[in-house]
C-alpha cells in the first residue's frame, strides 16, 4: 500500500493538521518539515505531491502511538523499520489504537468487510509461520475506513 494513502487516512480519521502531523513524526525523533509533510500528503495527481518512503512512515506510526497512548520511557522504543509491509502497518495501527480482535473484528464490520478471528490472527503472526498470512492491500484499505467510521461516526 502506499505510505502516503495511510498517512492521509490517519490524518483524516483523527483530524489533524499538518503541523500536528509534523508533531507525532517528531515524537518518534525523525525531524521532518511542514512542508514535506504537505507534500507526503497530497493526491498523487497532484504536481507538488511526492512519495512518503517507509523511513517516514514507520517514525509516523511510532509517533502516533505516543500520540495516542504516551511514551513510557521503561520501555524500549517500538522498531523502525526499514522496510514497512501491510501487515507491519496494521501492527502498528493496532497498537496506536489499543485494538482487540473483537474489536478489529467490529472495525472490519463497520466497514461492510468480514473478517473471521483466525483470518486475523494470522495476518499477525510472524512470516514463516505456517498459518502466517500477508495483509493485502484491500485487508487494509477495509481497516482504515472502518475505522474512520468508529472514530468520525462517518458512513
Amino acid at each position: 500500500m502506499l505510505n502516503n494513502y495511510v498517512l492521509r487516512s490517519v490524518r483524516y480519521m483523527l483530524d489533524l493538521s499538518d503541523a500536528q502531523m509534523v508533531k507525532i513524526v517528531k515524537l518518534a525523533d525523525l525531524d521532518v518539515t511542514k512542508e514535506e509533510m504537505v507534500c507526503w500528503l497530497k493526491k498523487d495527481s497532484e504536481p507538488e505531491y511526492v512519495e512518503c518512503n517507509d523511513n517516514v512512515t514507520a517514525h509516523f506510526l511510532n509517533g502516533l502511538i505516543y500520540h495516542r497512548r504516551g511514551k513510557d520511557e521503561d520501555r524500549p522504543a517500538p522498531e523502525i523499520e526499514s522496510r514497512l509491509n501491510n501487515n507491519i502497518i496494521l501492527k502498528k495501527l493496532r497498537v496506536a489504537f489499543e485494538l482487540k480482535d473483537t474489536d478489529m473484528i467490529e472495525v472490519f464490520q463497520l466497514a461492510d468487510f468480514r473478517v473471521s478471528k483466525p483470518e486475523l490472527n494470522a495476518v499477525f503472526r510472524k512470516p514463516g509461520h505456517k498459518n502466517y498470512r500477508e495483509c493485502g492491500d484491500q485487508l487494509l484499505r477495509y481497516f482504515l475506513k472502518g475505522l474512520t467510521t468508529r472514530l468520525r461516526g462517518d458512513k
